[in-house]
């Protein structure tokens, strides 16, 4: 069973990961088209980088305790470090060659 420090650290970085979705939802909703004016106040947009800021400081701390600070994407032009390996099923010998 995890100690609670595990399930802690995991359960914070989830919540950080769905209220970064959730404001950049948000954000996309409430952005105006082309020659509109925008909804949000000037410091109503200031918060909202203030909070993905904040969000995104707390992540890398979490990522740093928890040694996952080198967690990043992979882009499929950049060399991969890991080797790949094939593990294939063995073959059941035939009872009728015995």
């Amino acid at each position: 069973m995890m100690s609670d420090e595990l399930k802690e650290p995991s359960m914070e970085r989830r919540i950080l990961r769905v209220m970064r979705k959730t404001l950049a939802n948000v954000v996309k909703d409430a952005t105006p088209r082309a020659n509109m004016p925008s909804c949000l106040s000037d410091q109503t947009v200031e918060d909202i980088r203030h909070c993905f800021e904040l969000i995104s400081i707390r992540e890398k701390e979490l990522a740093e305790t928890l040694n996952l600070d080198q967690a990043h994407p992979l882009y499929p032009d950049q060399e991969r470090t890991a080797k790949r390996i094939i593990i294939s099923k063995p073959v059941k010998p035939d009872p009728e060659k015995y």
